[in-house]
């Protein structure tokens, strides 16, 4: 296969997205939806971190996933069109709690704060278990 120089020869932020990923001990993706998937931007960043084949900064982290959206379905489409594309990054999904904030707009007050204590709950979960799980890959 020939790689295009663009792959070969990535910009400066290219470089800097892959090392920052390599050296991250777990990702953590919190997203909008847009047209029920990710935000374009989100999935370049992915595919750019990737590239070329055979140097992917994604291999083998351990990821869990986040989101809110103003509709009623909370990110539940992005979060799975991620959850595919893990497969072929060899990332390791954390499953559970699903962290899916729906009516996102409703949860915030006049000030911006966040009011939603059961998804404040839900999220300090999600980021105990994503660093369970990170030590718990760790051994073996």
């Amino acid at each position: 296969m020939i790689w295009s120089n663009d792959e070969l020869n990535p910009p400066p932020k290219i470089v800097e997205l892959k090392a920052g990923v390599r050296a991250a001990d777990a990702i953590l993706f919190v997203t909008p939806e847009y047209n029920y998937s990710i935000p374009g931007v989100l999935k370049n960043a992915i595919d750019l971190a990737s590239r070329p084949y055979g140097d992917n900064a994604w291999n083998a982290k351990p990821v869990a996933l986040a989101g809110a959206s103003v509709g009623t379905l909370g990110t539940a489409l992005a979060q799975y069109h991620l959850r595919q594309s893990f497969i072929f990054l060899n990332m390791y999904p954390l499953n559970h709690p699903e962290v899916m904030i729906a009516n996102a707009a409703s949860k915030f007050d006049e000030h911006g704060n966040f009011r939603d204590e059961k998804a404040k709950e839900l999220i300090r979960e999600l980021l105990t278990r994503l660093v369970e799980w990170t030590r718990l890959l760790r051994t073996l």
